[in-house]
This record gives C-alpha cells, sequence and structure tokens, in this order.
C-alpha cells in the first residue's frame, strides 16, 4: 500500500482523514498538526504527532493547513526531494518548496466537520511537476471521486475566483435576504420554495437563460422602488447587481 502523512487539523483535513481510512490502496499512516488536533479526529485511528521531525516516511505528504502557513511548513519539512502536495484553492505550487516534488490536490467543495461530505459527487483539481508524480496524485484521487481534472496555478485561482462567487456570494445573499424578512416579520420560509425553483432551474437551464426579475426585464421603475426601501451596504449590493444584469442583457 501507498502510504499517506497528513498534515493539519482543519475542515479539509479531517474529511480526507476520513475518507483515506476507507481506502484499500493508500493508508494513512500519520497525522501532523502543530497543536493537538480536535476531538473529532478521535475517530481517525492513526498515528498522530505535534512535531515535524518524527514524521514518518511517506510516498505523499499533503498540507492541509490555512493558505499563508503552506510556504513555511513545507520549508520546515525535515527532507527533500518528496511529493508534497497542497489542498488550497488559490495558493500557486509554486509557494511550496523547491526542495520538494510540488504538487496540488484540491477538492473544490465547502467543508466543516459537522456535514458529511459525498466526495463521488466532489471534483479533485490536480497538478504536479512531473508526469510520474501526476499518475500517483490521479491515482489517489480516484480514492476519492471519479472525478478529478488537470488544472495548473492560474487555472485554479480563477477557479476559485469562480467557487467564490457561486458559493459565497450567493450564501451571503441568502443570508441578506433573510435578514431583511426577519427585519420586516416576514416569515423565510415563504422563500424557501424560490430558492428550490432556482437550484433546480440551473441544473436544466443555462444561467443565462434562468434569469430573471426586474434587471433582467429592465423594468428601471421596480428598481427605483425597491432601492427607496434599502440602506447601506444592502443597497449597494442590489445597484451593483441589477447594473450587472441590465449590462449583460443589454437593458
Amino acid at each position: 500500500m501507498k502510504k499517506v502523512v497528513l498534515l493539519g487539523g482543519g475542515n479539509v483535513a479531517y474529511h480526507l482523514a476520513k475518507q483515506l481510512m476507507r481506502s484499500q490502496k493508500y493508508q494513512l499512516i500519520q497525522l501532523y498538526n502543530r497543536s493537538l488536533l480536535s476531538s473529532h479526529f478521535q475517530e481517525i485511528i492513526t498515528e498522530k504527532t505535534t512535531h515535524l521531525e518524527a514524521l514518518l516516511p511517506a510516498d505523499i505528504y499533503i498540507l492541509s493547513v490555512k493558505d499563508e502557513a503552506i510556504a513555511a511548513l513545507c520549508e520546515q519539512l525535515p527532507f527533500e526531494g518528496q511529493l508534497v502536495v497542497h489542498t488550497s484553492g488559490s495558493v500557486p505550487m509554486e509557494a511550496l518548496s523547491p526542495r520538494q516534488r510540488r504538487g496540488v490536490f484540491y477538492p473544490l467543495q465547502s467543508f466543516s466537520k459537522a456535514q458529511a461530505v459525498d466526495f463521488a459527487k466532489v471534483p479533485f483539481c490536480l497538478e504536479t511537476e512531473e508526469a510520474s508524480d501526476y499518475a500517483l496524485l490521479e491515482d489517489l484521487a480516484k480514492e476519492f471521486s471519479p472525478k478529478s481534472y488537470a488544472i495548473d496555478s492560474l487555472q485554479r485561482q480563477y477557479l476559485h475566483v469562480a467557487a467564490v462567487f457561486l458559493n459565497n456570494f450567493t450564501n451571503h445573499l441568502w443570508y441578506l435576504s433573510e435578514q431583511l424578512c426577519t427585519r420586516e416579520g416576514i416569515p423565510f420560509e415563504l422563500l424557501c420554495p424560490l430558492l428550490e425553483e432556482t437550484y433546480l432551474k440551473g441544473q436544466q437551464l443555462s444561467f443565462f437563460e434562468g434569469q430573471t426579475g426586474p434587471a433582467k426585464r429592465g423594468d428601471r421603475a421596480v428598481i427605483e422602488k425597491h432601492l427607496a426601501l434599502l440602506q447601506g451596504i444592502e443597497k449597494d449590493i442590489y445597484k451593483d447587481i441589477s447594473t450587472s444584469i441590465l449590462n449583460t442583457y443589454g437593458k
């Protein structure tokens, strides 16, 4: 079996570790974190350490830590010439130390420890310097998901921006919608069927075709009425997104 050491104690590390424990081809032989791991990791039965000098020999070292810690952690690794990959969507592969064989093993999904992950639906974005290392990462990715893609560092940065638009920004818009309803004493559940329909429509139509609403229609009178009800950042966001939609559809 190929041996894997996982470095990190966050959400991504937790779910990668859980999945690796099920693998028949790859053995998670060690977990490293600079501090003691949270109680969630108690179910991961493997060696754990807080000391870099105690890292075990492995075929792949996966750095699943905060973006700002990746470069420094890689520089501190007490060995050279090993396959070391990170799991970040926005950090270039070149941030890893050239003393190692560098790569990226990026699962494009939002992770939290309390929420189970269906890895079969998670695409993995892979990048390496050497073709042989890519083949190894591609094989490892198959232990998680049937979907893996060769994505270079610049493409991955754009992909990460696209993911922020798709996931983080839309989630914030849902939050603003919920807050508006709460403030005005309106049950937010009234909007839940609309939210479900919006998601379903996105599976059937292109997002360009599926757009509706006053800005899509060019109904500036309704837009002005809505703006009159809003203030502060809510008003700014409504105006900016409406302007983008108006421009997109030539209104």
